[in-house]
């Protein structure tokens, strides 16, 4: 029985992260994958969902300009859309397998074997291989479990991933849908929302059982992406409730039932299911080691370790946020605990975070919502777009910053969001910021790139320290502070 020092199972960013790092400890390492090197992040997730936001996005972004003067919108065959997505996924993988091939070609002091098959635990030590070859068993002083998620499905809808879908097989449709119906107004579904209305070749319906998509955002973020996707053609069912959805006639029939008591039937093309996604522990053996999983199979676990000690879970399996820099830092952060280094707990407080909507909007820390749940006293301060001279310069002036403090002298950063064009390249500094612990001070005083959207960030900070450029006194509408302190609010401004 061959002896290993780390036992990864799942070759997805998380797994193989965690690979990666117990090579730099010298580790003899094995990891087992019975899929592609990669996981869903890179095959039906999101590599391929975001190339394709791209490609949508410069389209939207041409006919905006041709609608201004007056010319014929500009179309893309979807074969193109496809083959641009297929580019991207062979370059990703491309780099997946020659990274593990000169790995054990050219580096020969790495201890490291890539078993291709499905992991099971025999034992807390004891791990089974089976592939195509047979069965093997190999035994491993500590085993990381990253075997990622997958999409799930209703008991009471039928996917065929031909017309009802979920988002393993939205990636695979021949064409644009004439019309296409999602289930779900999370981040996944409106994001789909977001890439085939910005096309322009599909009628899009959302079926959001909220009151408005997105409820986990503040409400002036999703009222900005509501409003846009309007403009696209969206139609958003409301507070809806569906009842049923199934294929009639080669088409997708769904009822839905309204809070006035109405209802209504409508037949589109294709649906997409986006209802969140399930962890993939079932077949691991799990039991057989003694690891406790939760009510939805999630496997339990305090700082990545399981109830096993020398069983460690990372990624979607545990439940967290299931974001591909999530897990990738909750590999790394495992070996590390394993082998011993000095590490403080895992901690979410700085995880910046992307939606692909339009506009794109990105995320670090709490929001104004989450603020109110716990009762904090804060500091807000909002600064619109169209005051940042790098946003003039690109026509681009929808969307805010918005960054949120404690509300004392120290004005410690509890979060930002940001909305609107190059937001996602807009929040590192908050994130790093909140990780440090550092104040305010280092954003005003450091000197940014002209013109740039980040400036925008300095500006807000600026507002709060009562030393902006424009005043809030005289751009109320462009620029906003103001006080959240026991459910009331106090606007403030500079003098």
């Amino acid at each position: 029985m061959e002896k290993y020092d780390i036992c990864v199972i799942g070759g997805g960013p998380s797994g193989y992260a965690a690979a990666m790092r117990a090579i730099d400890f010298g580790k003899k390492t094995i990891l087992i994958e019975r899929g592609k090197i990669g996981g869903a992040s890179i095959y039906n997730g999101a590599l391929t969902s975001k190339t394709t936001w791209e490609v949508s996005s410069r389209i939207a972004s041409i006919n905006e300009m041709l609608e201004q003067s007056d010319r014929p919108f500009f179309e893309i065959p979807w074969q193109d859309v496809r083959q641009t997505v297929s580019e991207a996924v062979f370059d990703r993988k491309q780099q997946y397998s020659a990274h593990l091939k000169l790995l054990k070609e050219e580096t020969s002091s790495v201890r490291f074997r890539h078993a291709r098959g499905a992991g099971k635990f025999l034992s807390k030590n004891e791990i089974q291989i089976t592939s195509k070859k047979g069965e093997e068993v190999i035994w491993a002083e500590n085993t990381i479990v990253a075997t990622g998620s997958r999409p799930r499905k209703l008991p009471h809808i039928e996917t065929d991933e031909q017309l009802i879908m979920t988002s393993d097989g939205i990636d695979y449709i021949e064409d644009y849908p004439k019309s296409l119906v999602i289930l779900g107004a999370g981040v996944i579904g409106c994001e789909y929302a977001t890439i085939f209305s910005n096309f322009g070749k599909t009628k899009v319906y959302l079926i959001d059982r909220a009151d408005r998509i997105l409820p986990f955002e503040d409400e002036d973020i999703a009222g900005m992406v509501s409003q846009n996707l309007r403009a696209n053609g969206v139609t958003i069912h409301k507070l809806a409730k569906l009842e049923r959805m199934e294929v009639v006639d080669g088409e997708v029939e769904y009822e839905i039932s309204n809070p006035d008591g109405t209802s209504e039937v409508i037949r589109v093309e294709k649906a997409l299911l986006s209802v969140g996604r399930i962890p993939n522990t079932e077949e691991l053996g799990l039991e057989n080691a003694g690891v406790d999983i939760s009510d939805r199979n999630h496997i339990l676990d305090t700082n990545t370790q399981t109830s096993i000690p020398n069983i460690y879970a990372v990624g979607d399996v545990t439940g967290h946020i299931a974001l591909v820099n999530v897990g990738e830092i909750e590999g790394r952060y495992a070996v590390e605990k394993i082998v011993g280094e000095e590490v403080g707990d895992m901690t979410y407080d700085n995880v910046c975070t992307i939606m692909f909507l339009h506009p794109e909007v990105a995320a670090v820390g709490m929001n104004e919502l989450q603020c109110i749940e716990q009762g904090k006293s804060i500091k807000v301060v909002k600064l619109d777009f169209s005051c940042i001279a790098r946003a003039i310069a690109m026509r681009k002036t929808q969307g805010f910053f918005k960054i949120i403090v404690t509300d004392d002298e120290d004005m410690r950063i509890l979060g930002m969001r940001a909305i609107g064009e190059h937001a996602s390249s807009a929040i590192q500094a908050i994130g790093l910021l909140i990780k440090m612990d550092h104040p305010i001070e280092v954003l005003a005083d450091l000197v940014h790139p002209h013109p740039s959207i980040i400036e925008g960030i300095q500006e807000c900070v600026r507002m709060l320290l009562n030393k902006s450029i424009f005043k809030s006194a005289v751009f109320k509408d462009a620029m906003q502070c103001y006080r959240r302190q026991a459910g009331k609010v106090e606007h403030l401004q500079e003098l």
